[in-house]
């Protein structure tokens, strides 16, 4: 499906820590702030659609909203939850149901590490009392078998972390808003070799919702509206190698990002060429270089000539994960996937400040990647 849906409104609570405020009012916070950029009332929303892993149910948020009666759908997809909202948004007034909707997602996650449950996927006990259930881990082994086969080197997994967090150092939203140099990425303690703790990021708290509207309203309202030119969703194929997988297939299967790209970019009907800004889903170091090239944007073991170039650079060719990527901002789970696209739409429209991309961008791309094993692509135009 391919119609004329805009965001006109988009609303951001900062991530990292907010003691004293819950998950949810930070979502609230968000929504106010994105109806508040599009010049509407919580009333004038015909459809809402949120989601949290930590935080409870999104719907309850009309406590804080008003009891307006609108349709109001959970979601819960893991990382992609925020794709999933407003994928879900974008059906809603694609079909007609309604001219105005809402798409959120926040969390509030506790302090350390996530601890993923093997019951939740379907998975017998043991499986995580023998260590299986490490993200890190598989993390790790996956970017390790990755270098290996396209000659990758450990510099360049801490080259994009000290991208990240330079570009978070001139995002307001970020949690991480210091510059960390190479030598001190390089030299942390070690998580899961090759990944040092500068490599990964971190659970976190944070908000983000968007207002979307067909074209009719848009005009009407005078809106400053970005166009939804695609959006697709996919979970993994057979013989994919994801989270929580005890093994590879050789030869490998195909990848749900490789699947979702090129689902959104024909439908967008625009090649990787056109982007002018992307953000990658990058839990760690290794998986941003990897969705370079799953994403289209280069061809397997180029992304040494890229960092060396300064190509994903905010002044750079294509500039990627220009807030910082989770890398800098942290992830609450529920809200991370809304907030690339959040990040795009201030691009696009000129807002972005110092972390601004150069030459009016037009075109961008966000990318979500969840366990267990499952990406959604948005684009963007103007």
């Amino acid at each position: 499906m391919n119609a004329n849906v805009h965001i006109i409104g988009a609303g951001i609570h900062r991530f990292g820590r907010t003691e004293g405020r819950s998950g949810r009012a930070q979502g609230v916070h968000a929504v106010r702030e994105a109806l508040s950029d599009a010049g509407l009332e919580w009333a004038d929303v015909g459809f809402a659609s949120g989601g949290s892993v930590a935080s409870g149910a999104a719907d309850i948020m009309i406590n804080d909203l008003g009891f307006t009666s609108v349709p109001f759908i959970n979601v819960h997809n893991g990382c992609a939850t925020g794709g999933s909202a407003l994928t879900s948004a974008y059906n809603a007034i694609a079909s007609g149901m309604c001219d105005v909707a809402v798409a959120v997602g926040f969390d509030k996650h506790e302090r350390g590490a996530f601890n993923a449950s093997p019951k939740a996927y379907g998975l017998p006990a043991w499986y995580g009392e023998t260590g299986m259930m490490l993200t890190t881990q598989f993390f790790a082994l996956k970017i390790q078998r990755y270098m290996q086969l396209y000659g990758i080197s450990r510099e360049a997994l801490g080259k994009v972390a000290e991208k990240a967090f330079r570009n978070g150092a001139l995002c307001d939203h970020a949690w991480r808003r210091s510059p960390v140099d190479l030598d001190t990425i390089m030299n942390a303690p070690m998580v899961n070799d090759p990944l040092t703790k500068y490599m990964f990021c971190s659970p976190a708290e944070g908000g983000v919702a968007l207002v979307l509207a067909n074209e009719k309203k848009m005009r009407e309202l005078g809106s400053d509206g970005v166009k939804i030119a695609s959006i697709a969703f996919r979970t993994r194929p057979e013989g994919s190698f994801e989270v929580f997988a005890p093994s590879i297939r050789t030869p490998p299967g195909g990848k749900p990002t490789e699947i979702a790209s090129r689902a959104a970019f024909e439908l967008a009907a625009i090649a990787p060429g056109d982007v002018d800004v992307a953000q990658l889903q990058d839990t760690e170091s290794g998986a941003e270089i990897m969705h370079m090239a799953e994403n289209g944007f280069c061809a397997d073991g180029d992304q040494e000539e890229w960092l060396a170039n300064g190509w994903s650079e905010i002044g750079g060719r294509l500039p990627i994960n220009t807030d910082g990527g989770c890398l800098a901002c942290g992830e609450p789970v529920g809200a991370s996937g809304l907030r690339q696209v959040y990040e795009n739409v201030q691009q696009l429209r000129g807002r972005a400040g110092d972390r601004q991309v150069p030459g009016d961008p037009k075109v961008g791309y966000s990318h979500v990647y969840g366990a267990p094993g499952l990406s959604a692509v948005a684009i963007v135009t103007r």
